[in-house]
Protein backbone atom coordinates (compact mmCIF):
# COMPACT_ATOMS: atom_id res chain seq x y z
CA UNK A 1 0.00 0.00 0.00
CA UNK A 2 1.02 3.80 -0.98
CA UNK A 3 2.23 6.08 2.29
CA UNK A 4 -0.55 8.44 2.53
CA UNK A 5 -0.16 11.50 0.30
CA UNK A 6 2.78 9.84 -1.11
CA UNK A 7 2.20 10.13 -5.23
CA UNK A 8 1.82 6.38 -6.92
CA UNK A 9 4.20 6.35 -9.91
CA UNK A 10 3.07 4.53 -12.90
CA UNK A 11 3.50 1.88 -14.55
CA UNK A 12 3.73 -0.18 -10.78
CA UNK A 13 3.75 -3.59 -10.17
CA UNK A 14 0.78 -5.20 -7.91
CA UNK A 15 1.31 -8.83 -6.39
CA UNK A 16 -1.70 -11.14 -6.98
CA UNK A 17 -0.99 -14.19 -5.02
CA UNK A 18 2.06 -16.53 -5.99
CA UNK A 19 1.17 -17.04 -9.16
CA UNK A 20 0.32 -14.11 -10.40
CA UNK A 21 1.30 -10.03 -10.65
CA UNK A 22 -0.34 -7.45 -12.41
CA UNK A 23 1.40 -4.12 -13.86
CA UNK A 24 -1.10 -1.45 -13.38
CA UNK A 25 -0.61 1.97 -15.70
CA UNK A 26 -3.08 4.75 -14.41
CA UNK A 27 -5.24 4.82 -11.66
CA UNK A 28 -7.60 6.31 -14.56
CA UNK A 29 -9.21 4.48 -17.75
CA UNK A 30 -8.02 5.89 -20.30
CA UNK A 31 -7.50 5.31 -24.16
CA UNK A 32 -3.53 5.96 -23.04
CA UNK A 33 -3.56 4.09 -20.46
CA UNK A 34 -5.62 0.96 -22.30
CA UNK A 35 -2.76 1.31 -24.93
CA UNK A 36 -0.22 0.57 -23.03
CA UNK A 37 -1.75 -2.39 -21.93
CA UNK A 38 -2.20 -3.94 -25.04
CA UNK A 39 1.17 -2.94 -25.91
CA UNK A 40 2.94 -5.01 -22.94
CA UNK A 41 0.47 -7.90 -23.83
CA UNK A 42 1.30 -7.70 -27.79
CA UNK A 43 5.34 -7.36 -26.53
CA UNK A 44 4.71 -10.62 -24.74
CA UNK A 45 3.20 -12.40 -27.20
CA UNK A 46 6.15 -11.67 -29.58
CA UNK A 47 8.91 -11.83 -27.15
CA UNK A 48 7.47 -14.71 -25.03
CA UNK A 49 8.95 -15.04 -21.16
CA UNK A 50 9.90 -18.42 -20.24
CA UNK A 51 7.24 -19.04 -17.10
CA UNK A 52 4.33 -16.86 -18.31
CA UNK A 53 1.69 -19.06 -19.05
CA UNK A 54 -1.00 -16.56 -19.44
CA UNK A 55 -2.55 -12.93 -19.68
CA UNK A 56 -5.07 -11.19 -18.61
CA UNK A 57 -5.82 -7.36 -20.42
CA UNK A 58 -8.07 -5.40 -18.43
CA UNK A 59 -9.00 -1.14 -18.68
CA UNK A 60 -5.71 -0.19 -17.07
CA UNK A 61 -3.94 -3.23 -15.87
CA UNK A 62 -1.94 -6.16 -17.71
CA UNK A 63 -2.71 -9.47 -14.99
CA UNK A 64 0.29 -12.01 -15.72
CA UNK A 65 0.06 -15.47 -14.29
CA UNK A 66 3.23 -17.32 -14.19
CA UNK A 67 4.68 -20.97 -13.15
CA UNK A 68 7.09 -19.71 -9.92
CA UNK A 69 9.28 -23.55 -11.01
CA UNK A 70 10.56 -21.41 -14.15
CA UNK A 71 10.35 -17.77 -13.17
CA UNK A 72 10.21 -15.96 -9.65
CA UNK A 73 8.24 -12.73 -9.09
CA UNK A 74 10.38 -10.08 -8.67
CA UNK A 75 12.25 -11.26 -11.49
CA UNK A 76 9.01 -11.17 -13.52
CA UNK A 77 8.10 -7.79 -12.14
CA UNK A 78 11.83 -6.50 -13.65
CA UNK A 79 11.48 -7.77 -17.02
CA UNK A 80 7.38 -6.43 -17.42
CA UNK A 81 8.89 -3.05 -15.95
CA UNK A 82 11.88 -3.27 -18.82
CA UNK A 83 8.67 -3.86 -21.40
CA UNK A 84 6.45 -1.34 -20.39
CA UNK A 85 8.79 1.59 -20.24
CA UNK A 86 10.95 0.80 -23.37
CA UNK A 87 8.39 1.96 -26.13
CA UNK A 88 5.05 3.14 -24.55
CA UNK A 89 2.29 2.69 -26.35
CA UNK A 90 1.95 1.71 -29.85
CA UNK A 91 -0.19 0.75 -32.72
CA UNK A 92 -2.50 -1.84 -31.87
CA UNK A 93 -5.60 0.72 -33.45
CA UNK A 94 -7.26 -2.99 -33.45
CA UNK A 95 -9.60 -3.94 -36.57
CA UNK A 96 -12.68 -1.30 -37.27
CA UNK A 97 -15.74 -3.84 -37.40
CA UNK A 98 -19.18 -3.37 -38.01
CA UNK A 99 -22.20 -4.58 -36.09
CA UNK A 100 -25.34 -4.42 -37.05
CA UNK A 101 -27.99 -3.94 -34.84
CA UNK A 102 -31.95 -4.39 -34.63
CA UNK A 103 -33.05 -0.85 -32.15
CA UNK A 104 -36.46 -1.47 -30.94
CA UNK A 105 -38.26 -4.87 -30.75
CA UNK A 106 -38.30 -7.72 -27.67
CA UNK A 107 -34.50 -6.78 -26.85
CA UNK A 108 -35.07 -2.93 -26.25
CA UNK A 109 -36.16 -3.12 -22.84
CA UNK A 110 -35.68 0.33 -21.36
CA UNK A 111 -35.05 2.64 -25.10
CA UNK A 112 -38.10 4.21 -24.49
CA UNK A 113 -37.65 5.21 -21.22
CA UNK A 114 -34.39 6.05 -22.06
CA UNK A 115 -35.55 8.46 -24.34
CA UNK A 116 -38.17 9.78 -22.11
CA UNK A 117 -34.83 10.24 -19.37
CA UNK A 118 -32.98 12.55 -21.85
CA UNK A 119 -36.10 14.22 -23.02
CA UNK A 120 -34.82 12.53 -26.56
CA UNK A 121 -37.28 10.82 -29.32
CA UNK A 122 -36.52 7.05 -29.24
CA UNK A 123 -34.74 8.21 -33.25
CA UNK A 124 -32.46 10.61 -31.76
CA UNK A 125 -31.22 7.51 -29.12
CA UNK A 126 -30.68 5.81 -31.54
CA UNK A 127 -28.82 7.97 -33.96
CA UNK A 128 -26.52 9.02 -31.26
CA UNK A 129 -25.76 5.58 -30.10
CA UNK A 130 -25.15 4.44 -33.46
CA UNK A 131 -23.04 7.76 -34.48
CA UNK A 132 -19.91 6.63 -32.16
CA UNK A 133 -16.92 4.96 -32.90
CA UNK A 134 -16.20 2.33 -29.70
CA UNK A 135 -13.59 1.12 -28.27
CA UNK A 136 -13.62 -2.71 -27.17
CA UNK A 137 -11.47 -1.63 -23.82
CA UNK A 138 -11.68 -5.27 -22.39
CA UNK A 139 -13.59 -8.79 -22.32
CA UNK A 140 -15.33 -9.79 -19.31
CA UNK A 141 -17.06 -10.85 -16.62
CA UNK A 142 -18.51 -13.63 -19.32
CA UNK A 143 -17.18 -15.08 -21.96
CA UNK A 144 -16.95 -12.85 -24.85
CA UNK A 145 -18.57 -9.89 -23.36
CA UNK A 146 -17.48 -6.89 -24.53
CA UNK A 147 -17.09 -3.22 -22.59
CA UNK A 148 -16.76 -0.50 -25.15
CA UNK A 149 -15.83 3.04 -23.99
CA UNK A 150 -16.63 5.58 -26.40
CA UNK A 151 -20.40 6.37 -25.79
CA UNK A 152 -21.65 10.10 -26.59
CA UNK A 153 -21.55 11.93 -22.75
CA UNK A 154 -25.65 12.96 -23.74
CA UNK A 155 -26.31 8.79 -23.18
CA UNK A 156 -24.22 7.73 -19.99
CA UNK A 157 -26.67 6.46 -17.89
CA UNK A 158 -26.59 4.58 -14.41
CA UNK A 159 -27.68 0.97 -14.14
CA UNK A 160 -30.55 -0.24 -13.00
CA UNK A 161 -30.95 -0.61 -9.54
CA UNK A 162 -32.33 -4.15 -9.79
CA UNK A 163 -31.20 -6.34 -12.35
CA UNK A 164 -33.20 -8.49 -15.22
CA UNK A 165 -32.74 -12.44 -14.35
CA UNK A 166 -32.01 -12.70 -17.88
CA UNK A 167 -31.29 -10.65 -20.82
CA UNK A 168 -30.04 -12.64 -24.35
CA UNK A 169 -26.88 -12.77 -25.98
CA UNK A 170 -26.70 -10.53 -28.47
CA UNK A 171 -28.21 -7.44 -26.85
CA UNK A 172 -26.64 -3.84 -27.20
CA UNK A 173 -26.66 -2.20 -23.51
CA UNK A 174 -25.68 0.98 -21.95
CA UNK A 175 -24.33 1.45 -17.99
CA UNK A 176 -22.78 4.32 -17.07
CA UNK A 177 -20.40 5.91 -19.10
CA UNK A 178 -20.21 2.34 -21.50
CA UNK A 179 -21.84 0.41 -23.81
CA UNK A 180 -21.66 -3.35 -23.80
CA UNK A 181 -22.15 -6.11 -25.96
CA UNK A 182 -24.05 -9.30 -24.10
CA UNK A 183 -22.16 -12.04 -25.18
CA UNK A 184 -24.46 -15.02 -23.55
CA UNK A 185 -27.59 -15.28 -21.86
CA UNK A 186 -27.67 -13.93 -18.56
CA UNK A 187 -28.33 -11.44 -15.58
CA UNK A 188 -27.69 -7.85 -16.16
CA UNK A 189 -28.25 -4.27 -14.52
CA UNK A 190 -27.16 -2.63 -17.83
CA UNK A 191 -30.21 -0.77 -19.74
CA UNK A 192 -30.63 -2.72 -23.03
CA UNK A 193 -31.55 -0.86 -26.55
CA UNK A 194 -31.72 -3.42 -29.05
CA UNK A 195 -29.75 -6.65 -30.38
CA UNK A 196 -27.24 -7.48 -32.83
CA UNK A 197 -27.66 -10.84 -34.51
CA UNK A 198 -23.90 -11.87 -34.85
CA UNK A 199 -22.83 -13.96 -31.54
CA UNK A 200 -19.80 -12.95 -29.40
CA UNK A 201 -18.99 -16.01 -28.15
CA UNK A 202 -19.39 -19.66 -29.49
CA UNK A 203 -17.61 -22.70 -27.81
CA UNK A 204 -18.07 -24.57 -31.27
CA UNK A 205 -16.31 -21.70 -33.71
CA UNK A 206 -12.20 -22.60 -33.95
CA UNK A 207 -12.15 -19.01 -32.46
CA UNK A 208 -14.82 -18.84 -29.69
CA UNK A 209 -14.25 -15.07 -29.33
CA UNK A 210 -15.42 -12.52 -31.87
CA UNK A 211 -14.34 -9.40 -30.65
CA UNK A 212 -10.82 -8.74 -28.23
CA UNK A 213 -9.27 -6.13 -26.63
CA UNK A 214 -8.18 -3.28 -28.66
CA UNK A 215 -11.38 -3.71 -31.31
CA UNK A 216 -12.82 -1.03 -32.43
CA UNK A 217 -16.66 -0.92 -33.14
CA UNK A 218 -19.48 1.03 -35.23
CA UNK A 219 -22.86 -0.33 -34.81
CA UNK A 220 -25.27 0.00 -38.07
CA UNK A 221 -29.08 -0.26 -37.70
CA UNK A 222 -31.17 -2.44 -39.13
CA UNK A 223 -34.97 -3.59 -39.34
CA UNK A 224 -36.84 -6.39 -38.30
CA UNK A 225 -36.48 -8.75 -41.59
CA UNK A 226 -32.71 -7.58 -42.16
CA UNK A 227 -32.38 -9.15 -38.64
CA UNK A 228 -33.95 -11.95 -38.92
CA UNK A 229 -32.48 -12.84 -42.09
CA UNK A 230 -28.94 -11.81 -40.62
CA UNK A 231 -29.95 -14.70 -37.45
CA UNK A 232 -30.52 -17.21 -39.94
CA UNK A 233 -27.26 -16.60 -41.52
CA UNK A 234 -25.26 -16.54 -38.39
CA UNK A 235 -27.24 -19.56 -37.11
CA UNK A 236 -25.71 -22.05 -40.33
CA UNK A 237 -22.71 -20.28 -40.36
CA UNK A 238 -22.34 -18.31 -43.45
CA UNK A 239 -22.46 -14.77 -42.33
CA UNK A 240 -19.37 -12.76 -41.06
CA UNK A 241 -19.00 -10.00 -38.99
CA UNK A 242 -17.85 -6.83 -41.65
CA UNK A 243 -14.23 -5.37 -41.14
CA UNK A 244 -14.23 -2.04 -42.38
CA UNK A 245 -11.03 -0.94 -44.33
CA UNK A 246 -9.63 2.60 -43.29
Amino acid sequence: MPQPGKEISYPRILRCGDRAIGIEFSDAITETANLEVLSLDASLAAEPVDGVLETIPTYRSLTVIYDPRKIRGAALGDELMQLATRGGAVGHKGRLLEFPVFYGGEHQADLDELAKMKNMSVAEVIAMHASAEYRVYMIGFAPGFAYLGGLPEILHTPRLAVPRQRIEAGAIGIGGRQSSINSVPGPSGWRFLGRTPFRLFDAARPEPFLVKAGDRIRFRGIDADEAKELDAKVTAGTAAVKEIAE
